[in-house]
C-alpha cells in the first residue's frame, strides 16, 4: 500500500509483513537478552569493602602502638585485639569506638577512605565495611563527611546486629528506617520493635543498640546528623 493521509491529515506509511516473522516473540527475546546483559553486569560490580581488622592494625602500626598500647587504653585484652586485626573475630560497634578512641581518632574517622565520589555514589562504589561476627554489612551511601548528612544502608542477618554493649556516637540525631524484616532497637532504657515501613528519631548521644531477632534478613537505612561513622 502506497503512503497516504489518514482523516486526521497525518502522513503513513504501511509495510508488508516478513514471511513467518514473529513479532512478539523476537520483542520477548530482546528482553530477555537486555536482562541478561544487565544481570552480567551486576555480576561484574565490585564493592569497595573496607577491611576493619587490616585497617585498624595499619593505624595502630603508622603511630607506633603496640597491640598492648591500644588494648589496654580500649579496655580488651592484647590477644582479643590480635583476633581483631586479624579479623578472626569482630568487635561489637561499641569497641571499635573504644578502638578508635585509643587510636586518637573518631570512629568516623576510622572508617573514612580517602576517595571522594563526589555528589552521586554508584551502586558499585559504595564504601563496605563487613562484620562477619555481628553478621551485618554496612553501606555508606553519602560519599564523605564534608555534609551535614550520612545515611548508611546496614543488611542485618538474623541474630546479628551492632552487639549487646550499648554505644554512643557524636550526632546529634539519626532516624532508622526499617526496609525489610524486623530490628529490635534499644534506646537507654527503652525497647522498640520496628517492622518494615517502621521509622524512629532519637539522639545519638543516648546509648544505643540493636539486633535482629526476625527469621529472616533485615534492611535498614541510618541517616545521622552530623555524620559521625
Amino acid at each position: 500500500m502506497p503512503p497516504g493521509v489518514n482523516a486526521r491529515g497525518v502522513r503513513f506509511s504501511w509495510f508488508p509483513p516478513l514471511a513467518n516473522a514473529r513479532p512478539r516473540g523476537k520483542l520477548n527475546l530482546y528482553f530477555r537478552n537486555a536482562n541478561l546483559a544487565r544481570a552480567a553486569e551486576d555480576a561484574r560490580t565490585v564493592v569497595t569493602e573496607l577491611q576493619l581488622g587490616t585497617r585498624i592494625r595499619s593505624l595502630r602500626q603508622a603511630r607506633h602502638l603496640t597491640l598492648r598500647d591500644v588494648a589496654e587504653r580500649a579496655g580488651v585484652t592484647e590477644s582479643f585485639l590480635s583476633q581483631v586485626e586479624r579479623d578472626v573475630t569482630s568487635p561489637s560497634i561499641a569497641t571499635v569506638h573504644r578502638i578508635a578512641r585509643a587510636l586518637d581518632l573518631s570512629i568516623a574517622q576510622l572508617f573514612a577512605e580517602d576517595a571522594d565520589t563526589g555528589r552521586v555514589v554508584r551502586r558499585e562504589a559504595r564504601r563496605r565495611v563487613a562484620y562477619p561476627g555481628l553478621k551485618a554489612v554496612d553501606e555508606f551511601l553519602t560519599s564523605n563527611m564534608s555534609g551535614r548528612l550520612q545515611v548508611i544502608l546496614s543488611t542485618i542477618e538474623p541474630g546479628g546486629g551492632t552487639g549487646a554493649d550499648p554505644y554512643t556516637h557524636d550526632s546529634d540525631e539519626e532516624v532508622v528506617v526499617v526496609l525489610e524484616g524486623v530490628l529490635d532497637l534499644w534506646v537507654g532504657d527503652e525497647h522498640y520493635v520496628l517492622r518494615e515501613g517502621d521509622a524512629i528519631t532519637y539522639s545519638s548521644r543516648l546509648p544505643h543498640w540493636n539486633v535482629n531477632h526476625g527469621t529472616g534478613q533485615a534492611k535498614v537505612l541510618f541517616c545521622i546528623t552530623p555524620p559521625s561513622f
